[in-house]
């Protein structure tokens, strides 16, 4: 039987003497227009030992990075010193409850990037869900290159629509030993997680060969949350075969600690993730949105693609642009082809990707801002789409508002 998720030595603080709520951290690509927030946290933490000292927010990847890094891994070694206790070989089982009270379940192992591929068309048992922008991967690069470990807030899905994984490990879970049990900062809910047995470990490998017994290319894992941070990981470790040749196989950075979690889990729910545009002439891009819509109009009446409308905040105003037939099956895919030529033609505007209709309502108040709001997919859909379609377009969904994100809590020696 193979192990599509492996146990690994995880890294945990020592929750005896550090304080989880100001430990664990939401995931970096949150809040990316947002300082505030991200300030409240610096606020919150103070001089506490604190996942916040070895992540990179994004809001800050352009901020004298280097300088940020460099205060990073000094801080990966002070806590690998001082903070942090080895788990060797374990596997954890995490019930995570979200800011409204939903509980979603998942299980922490690692995974082999071998058998992962975040290009459009890729066949791996691991697949990116969405489009992977390849400029994002470099700097990223650059903060993993000469880390001592790795935080992930990678999320894998499975396709398991008869539970047998890991709802029936929920329902032994007064059999393990806690891991920990705190409650997430600024709004985030609650985080408990238990140590696996080895009997949990092996019926759990069951359920993942059965996902993958009498398919063809099948499709195990399917990145719900942190592409660009296991494809990340993937770029450091092809890096390091380029340079090592054969002993990378045996380097732990070979491998990435990541959740996985059911699909039809009942607490996960599937949020569009929305766009807003900066320092656009507001009036004239709404227009060529417009014009590109119309153009739609044109399409033959059986065009695979079904009609679609886009909200539009802007200047005070809200308009609905509505297509006849979009030109891609979501409406994201629609406006996200319409913004690519619009910002190749734009250099001076920059695009975002809101998490929250509110926040995306708020951000859409500043000058020289458009907020771009649209129906998203159902959850049923992805297997199927990411398995004919390939990835679909970059930043489609969300699982959960920002606040209810994975949070980083657990690590892994990359070194």
């Amino acid at each position: 039987m193979r192990e599509f998720l492996e146990k690994a030595d995880i890294l945990l603080p020592d929750f005896n003497k550090v304080d989880g709520s100001k430990w664990a951290v939401i995931a970096c690509d949150q809040f990316t227009s947002e300082p505030d927030y991200w300030n409240e946290v610096k606020s919150f933490v103070g001089e506490s030992a604190s996942a916040l000292n070895l992540v990179l927010p994004e809001i800050y990847l352009e901020d004298n990075r280097s300088a940020r890094v460099e205060k990073i891994n000094a801080a990966m070694k002070l806590y690998l010193d001082t903070v942090l206790c080895a788990h060797e070989n374990s596997m954890i089982y995490l019930e995570r409850t979200d800011s409204v009270g939903n509980i979603r379940r998942g299980v922490i192992g690692k995974i082999d990037l071998e058998d992962y591929d975040y290009s459009k068309d890729a066949t791996s048992l691991i697949r990116a869900t969405e489009g992977t922008v390849l400029e994002r991967i470099p700097p990223r690069v650059e903060v993993r290159k000469n880390a001592e470990i790795e935080l992930p807030h990678v999320m894998l899905l499975i396709d398991d629509i008869k539970k047998e994984g890991i709802e029936k490990i929920a329902e032994r879970k007064n059999d393990f030993q806690k891991a920990y049990d705190f409650t997430l900062m600024l709004g985030g809910g609650k985080a408990c997680a238990y140590f696996m047995d080895d009997k949990a470990v092996s019926d759990f490998q069951s359920v993942l060969n059965k996902l993958t017994e009498g398919k063809e290319n099948p499709l195990l894992f399917a990145v719900g949350d942190g592409n660009h941070s296991l494809a990340t990981a993937k770029a450091h470790y092809e890096a390091l075969k380029a340079e090592l040749g054969d002993a990378a196989k045996e380097h732990p950075a070979r491998y990435a600690l990541a959740e996985v979690v059911n699909i039809h889990d009942d607490s996960l729910g599937f949020e569009p993730i929305f766009r807003a545009v900066f320092g656009a002439d507001n009036a004239s891009l709404i227009s060529e949105l417009e014009k590109y819509a119309s153009e739609t109009e044109k399409a033959p009446e059986n065009s695979q693609y079904p009609a679609q409308s886009i909200h539009c905040i802007y200047d005070g105003k809200e308009k609905d642009i509505s297509f006849a037939h979009g030109s891609h099956t979501l409406a994201v895919g629609t406006l996200q082809i319409f913004l690519d030529e619009y910002l190749k033609s734009h250099k001076e505007c920059k695009i975002d990707y809101i998490h929250d209709e509110s926040s995306l309502e708020s951000i859409a108040k500043a000058e020289n801002a458009v907020g771009f709001l649209f129906e998203g997919m159902s959850k049923s859909e992805l297997f199927a789409a990411v398995s004919r379609d390939g990835a679909l377009p970059r930043k489609t969904f969300s699982m959960g508002h920002a606040r209810d994100k994975r949070y980083y809590i657990e690590s892994r020696k990359i070194k």
